[in-house]
């Protein structure tokens, strides 16, 4: 394996492009998880613990859009910077809290 040199210009190809579609597709499920968690909440009457598991999903949602966003916005740069490990766990616990709540109101 050849060590790194940091005097060569670096040639990402299309990988930031990858990611960034990839961080679209995460954000794009977690939208149809969220909206079909509230249908499934409203279906039958609305109830609290219904509505309470629908807004969970809607605010984990957000909170991973937001997570995703900042990384597209890193990713424009030249030179990226690597995913922090904090971000990483915060995303993947949003991603499978919501899949988890989506799970719940749907059984």
């Amino acid at each position: 394996m050849t060590p790194r040199r940091p005097d060569v210009e670096r040639d990402p190809g299309l990988q930031p492009e990858r990611t960034r579609l990839a961080w679209r597709r995460t954000t794009l499920t977690g939208a149809v998880v969220a909206v079909l968690a509230v249908k499934s909440a409203l279906r039958g009457g609305p109830s609290v613990a219904g509505l309470a598991a629908a807004g969970l999903c809607a605010v984990l949602w957000l909170g991973l859009l937001a997570l995703a966003h900042r990384r597209i916005g890193t990713l424009a740069a030249a030179r990226p910077a690597v995913l922090s490990p904090r971000t990483a766990v915060a995303a993947v616990l949003c991603t499978v809290a919501l899949a988890v709540c989506g799970a719940v109101l749907v059984f």
